[in-house]
């Protein structure tokens, strides 16, 4: 089954997304669930639209296809911002508390190190809370 990605970003006030492989595709939505509909529906609107306009449909969208979602770092920060602060982040990754600000902000793209480091931290935490028993 083919992966079609789904990138996640923040507009000002919205979640945003883009279908790669669907060129001019983007959609936005205030919740990330309505988001995830708002994809769903997007895709098969788009493809119908492809279809009939005689338009060729990309080859990925010819068969059987799950959807991945990837997080942009600033959307990741904002939807998990009421449960991750900036400070339990900044220990977890070891990234200075204010730049991770600048990351949630959009003042500034992190670089692909430190986009590693949020992952693995994250990761991480997920694999330790994982192996907890109560």
């Amino acid at each position: 089954m083919e992966k079609i990605t789904i990138n996640i970003g923040k507009t000002e006030s919205n979640y945003a997304a883009n279908v790669e492989g669907l060129d001019g595709f983007v959609c936005t939505a205030p919740t990330l669930e309505e988001l995830k509909k708002e994809v769903v529906e997007g895709i098969n609107f788009h493809i119908e639209g492809l279809r009939n306009h005689s338009c060729s449909v990309p080859e990925v969208f010819q068969g059987a296809y799950e959807l991945e979602y990837k997080w942009s770092v600033e959307g990741l920060m904002w939807y998990y911002n009421h449960v991750i602060t900036r400070s339990a982040l900044a220990k977890l990754t070891g990234i200075n508390e204010r730049q991770l600000g600048h990351y949630a902000m959009g003042k500034s793209k992190p670089r692909p190190e430190q986009i590693k480091k949020i992952e693995a931290a994250l990761h991480q935490l997920g694999k330790e809370l994982l192996a907890v028993s109560l």
